[in-house]
């Protein structure tokens, strides 16, 4: 049986909910962080806890890296790490904004909530574009041996690192494009999903290929859209047994590596970043480790 949070290997929910918290009083987070194991599931409530908050319970493994954060002419890609991100999972509104309030007022003796982001599935997994997102997803025990932890020990295995970035879509500038200046960005064609075999350097799916990193760089990708007034994008979710995969993609996005970019860039950027441990489970329960108390 998979140790690991049922949710990362489930299909992307009708609707979702993502909070993320900072450290409001250390000495009351042993009684938040009961609470939140009480809430968590694993399913409905997926949990990351962040590289600040693993060193202030005296954590040491996972050792989780800096998020990596990148500044040039073409990009600006930040790192804005936090203390603890939950992801709810369900299919009625109402009931992921009730979810919320009972899950923050919980936290609140030991966590501020300082940020929230409803998003939904869009044409059964499209990003606001259209253009289907994680088709390159890999699939069954792939998926596990990808996003899950296996190997490294009680406490570790059935975990997974997941790396977060909120994306601000301009839509008014992609809609600009032609279409086959849009189909070149991305690498596919929008109408049947085709990669392009004369697709740019530039092009999305050149630059994230997974099999054409050494070593491979598969992630399991379980993003979804996001929209609040008339500001719109894709909140980015990538679990990994480890960070490399993730940040060698990024690096690449970049441009570090050759001076090429990510066409992306042209009408859309992170405005978030950041990395969180997502521990494994244990009858039913978020599993922390003894140490991991103030």
């Amino acid at each position: 049986m998979s140790l690991s949070q049922p949710g990362i290997l489930a299909p992307v929910p009708p609707l979702a909910r993502y909070l993320t918290f900072r450290i409001r009083h250390q000495p009351d987070l042993s009684a938040a962080l009961d609470a939140l194991q009480t809430l968590a599931d694993g399913d409905r409530i997926v949990v990351g806890l962040g590289k600040s908050l693993l060193l202030q319970l005296g954590v040491e493994r996972p050792a989780l890296p800096g998020f990596p954060a990148y500044t040039t002419a073409a990009v600006s890609i930040p790192a804005t790490p936090a203390d603890l991100w939950c992801w709810l999972r369900g299919e009625d509104r109402g009931e992921l904004l009730l979810l919320a309030q009972l899950l923050e007022e919980a936290l609140a003796p030991g966590f501020e909530l300082t940020q929230v982001t409803d998003a939904f599935r869009h044409q059964e997994g499209r990003d606001l574009t259209g253009y289907e997102d994680g088709t390159e997803n890999p699939e069954g025990a792939d998926a596990e041996a990808a996003a899950i932890v296996r190997g490294q020990g009680e406490g570790l295995d059935g975990g997974s690192v997941v790396a977060v970035q909120h994306w601000r879509h301009d839509m008014a500038a992609f809609r600009a494009m032609s279409g086959a200046a849009q189909d070149a960005m991305i690498g596919r064609r929008r109408s049947d999903n085709e990669e392009l075999a004369d697709a740019p350097e530039s092009a999305h799916v050149k630059r994230t290929a997974q099999e054409s990193f050494s070593p491979e760089a598969f992630v399991l990708r379980r993003s979804m859209p996001w929209a609040e007034g008339q500001e719109a994008g894709l909140v980015f979710v990538a679990f990994g047994h480890t960070a490399q995969a993730f940040a060698a993609q990024l690096r690449r996005m970049a441009g570090v590596e050759d001076g090429i970019a990510d066409a992306l860039f042209r009408f859309t950027r992170p405005v978030t970043g950041g990395y969180f441990w997502c521990p494994p489970m244990r009858d039913g329960r978020i599993m922390l480790p003894p140490s991991a108390r103030p």
